[in-house]
C-alpha cells in the first residue's frame, strides 16, 4: 500500500480521527476590539440572495462579508509590520506545504482557569518538554487554555484597561521562534497574543516575532482538548486571497486513535 492508501484506510476504519478545530462563523462570534482611534475588524455578515423563490426558483445562496481576521483564522507574515517585507508573506504566496504539518499542544487549561492572564513562558515550555520531549522544528505549537468554551462577552473578557486573556510572553514566543524554529503558533483566544499584550515590549510580541520571522498564526481555535500533546497532524489552508494578510479557514486535525 502507498502512504496515501494507508491514510485512507485509517480514515475509513476509524484508526485515524478528524477533529474539527474551527468555530462556526456567525454574526454573533466576537472579533477583536481595538482602541477607537484605529480601524476595526468587521464581524461576519450573511445576506440571503435567493431561497428557491422569485429571486432564484431552483437555488439558495448568500452574499457574505467579514474581515480577513474574523472567526477561526490564519495570520500571514504580511499582517504585521515586522513581516511586511518577508518573502512569500501573503496568503496567496505561502507554499502549500506550510498548510499541513505536525502539531504540538501545550496544555495550560488549568492555569488559565485559575488566572485569566496566564503567561506562556520559557519555563512552562521547558516543563512541557521535560514530559513530552523536545518540540520538533517546523511544528505548529498550540496553546490550549479551554478559552474556546467561553462565548460572547466572556470570550473577549474586556475590562476598563482592555481585554484579559492568556498568551505568550515575549521571551516565550521568542524561544519558540528562535530556539525551536516552529512553523506557527495557535491559540483558542481572539489573537495569538495575550489580551494585555499591548503592554509587553515589544507590544504584541507573538505577532511581532512570529511574522517577522516568516511564521504563521492561528487564533480562535476550538476543541484543543481533543488533541494529544504530540502526534496530531494539522491542516490549515487559508483562502487564496491576492495580497491577503489572513483568512478565515476550516482547521482540521488528524489524530491516530
Amino acid at each position: 500500500m502507498t502512504v496515501l492508501d494507508t491514510l485512507v484506510s485509517g480514515l475509513s476504519s476509524g484508526a485515524v480521527e478528524i477533529v474539527d478545530l474551527t468555530h462556526t462563523l456567525d454574526p454573533d462570534f466576537p472579533v477583536i476590539v481595538l482602541p477607537p482611534e484605529f480601524g476595526q475588524c468587521a464581524r461576519f455578515r450573511m445576506e440571503e440572495v435567493s431561497a428557491y423563490d422569485h429571486r432564484g426558483p431552483a437555488w439558495k445562496w448568500h452574499n457574505i462579508s467579514m474581515s480577513e481576521h474574523t472567526g477561526t483564522h490564519f495570520d500571514a507574515p504580511s499582517h504585521w509590520i515586522s513581516g511586511k517585507d518577508v518573502a512569500l508573506g501573503s496568503v496567496d504566496e505561502i507554499p502549500m506545504q506550510a498548510f499541513v504539518g505536525p502539531a504540538v499542544v501545550i496544555d495550560c487549561s488549568s492555569e488559565a482557569l485559575a488566572n485569566e492572564d496566564f503567561e506562556l513562558t520559557p519555563g512552562v515550555i521547558a516543563a512541557f518538554e521535560a514530559k513530552h520531549g523536545r518540540i520538533p522544528a517546523d511544528s505548529w505549537v498550540l496553546m490550549r487554555t479551554d478559552w474556546s468554551k467561553r462565548s460572547g462577552a466572556d470570550y473577549l473578557n474586556m475590562r476598563d484597561d482592555g481585554p484579559h486573556s492568556p498568551g505568550p510572553t515575549p521571551e516565550g514566543i521568542r524561544f519558540l521562534v528562535e530556539e525551536r524554529d516552529i512553523r506557527g503558533f495557535g491559540t483558542e483566544t481572539i489573537g495569538t497574543d495575550a489580551g494585555q499584550g499591548a503592554h509587553y515590549a515589544p507590544p504584541y510580541p507573538a505577532h511581532y516575532y512570529l511574522h517577522g520571522a516568516g511564521k504563521y498564526g492561528l487564533q480562535c481555535l476550538n476543541n484543543l482538548d481533543q488533541l494529544p500533546a504530540t502526534g496530531a497532524v494539522l491542516m490549515a489552508a487559508p483562502l487564496k486571497i491576492k495580497n491577503g494578510t489572513g483568512s478565515p479557514l476550516r482547521v482540521l486535525a488528524m489524530v491516530s486513535k
